[in-house]
């Protein structure tokens, strides 16, 4: 130790520190709790390390440990309540499990999302997550080509596991209470969402199945699955204006970006709410819930979906192809 000019070991840091080397490497990379080293032991041996300039070249050790501790995540996009909370809600479980979480939007576009998954396996991710991805059994192909396992949340796919909303049983609670809210024969619109997606065509199936068990008569010009985007939403509200809107009490609105363009739509025609309108919305945002309580939301239970999907890396039984459907909240 006295030859200043050489580079301090990790056996150096262990015969300082007192212990072993697998004990101060344990440290350096994060997994000291796992093992059972105790808080003073793991301070002591940061603190040798910082004195003595020592720095972990995080992509060899991954190469000698055949695993980085990354786990990354794609999601279509960030300025939406539902997807920042679950990407809050990974980033804290991930970090609870010890892995480093990697997070990016591919804004729903499908040559993003393979960019995106091609540099997190070149950056030697332990798991892929995707989030709403436009195709998730071209990723799972791509992905099991190096061994790596993909788990599909918000929208399933065929070949991985997938943690999703039960959103035909949501659909079909909000469509009932909208029938109950309204006085009179009710009438509703369905507005929003992609026709060809695994959630809108189950909400639309729920919206439908409550019409039936209902008596009431439904058709094809009462769904207008228009896409999320809000404008796409203002511009079909529009079009309805002098041409049917009336007639309609009742509207079921696919998310709260759709409900955005719905807002526009009727705020620029001087009509931002009517008492005889009955207005639900699945999904949820805090400050409507306060601000518009008169819109009965649907609240996706992305803590649990989160739980259940890291239950299943945590107890490895995330293999084969199958869909978990959590419960959503109905409520105000």
């Amino acid at each position: 130790m006295n030859d200043t000019s050489r580079k301090t070991t990790i056996y150096d840091l262990a015969q300082l520190a007192g212990t072993s080397a697998g004990t101060v490497s344990a440290v350096l990379n994060g997994s000291w709790k796992k093992r059972r080293i105790s808080e003073q032991m793991a301070n002591k041996v940061r603190r040798l390390a910082k004195e003595r300039g020592y720095a972990v070249n995080m992509q060899a050790s991954a190469l000698r440990k055949e695993r980085s501790g990354i786990i990354g995540m794609i999601l279509p996009i960030y300025d939406n309540r539902f997807f920042s909370s679950i990407t809050q809600n990974f980033e804290r479980l991930a970090r609870e499990m010890g892995y480093f979480p990697i997070t990016t939007c591919t804004h729903r576009d499908p040559a993003l999302e393979l960019q995106a998954v091609r540099t997190m396996l070149l950056y030697q991710a332990e798991y892929i997550i995707c989030t709403g991805s436009t195709d998730p059994d071209q990723l799972y192909d791509l992905c099991a080509k190096v061994g790596v396992p993909t788990l599909n949340i918000d929208l399933p796919g065929n070949k991985s596991v997938s943690v999703i909303s039960d959103n035909y049983s949501g659909a079909l609670q909000l469509t009932h209470k909208l029938i109950d809210d309204v006085q009179g024969t009710c009438r509703m619109l369905f507005i929003g969402g992609q026709p060809t997606d695994h959630n809108t065509k189950e909400r639309i199936r729920g919206f439908r199945q409550a019409h039936i068990e209902r008596g009431l008569p439904i058709d094809e010009s009462q769904i207008i699955p228009c896409g999320y985007e809000a404008p796409k939403a203002k511009e079909a509200i529009k079009a309805l204006f002098g041409n049917g809107f009336e007639s309609y009490n009742a509207m079921f609105i696919n998310s709260t970006i759709s409900l955005e363009g719905v807002t526009q739509a009727l705020s620029d025609a001087g009509n931002l709410h009517s008492p005889d309108m009955a207005v639900g919305c699945f999904d949820w945002d805090p400050l409507v819930a306060v601000l518009k309580p008169e819109i009965t939301m649907v609240k996706q239970d992305v803590e649990k979906m989160l739980s259940e999907l890291f239950a299943l890396i945590r107890s490895g039984t995330h293999q084969g192809a199958r869909i978990i459907q959590i419960p959503p909240i109905l409520g105000h």
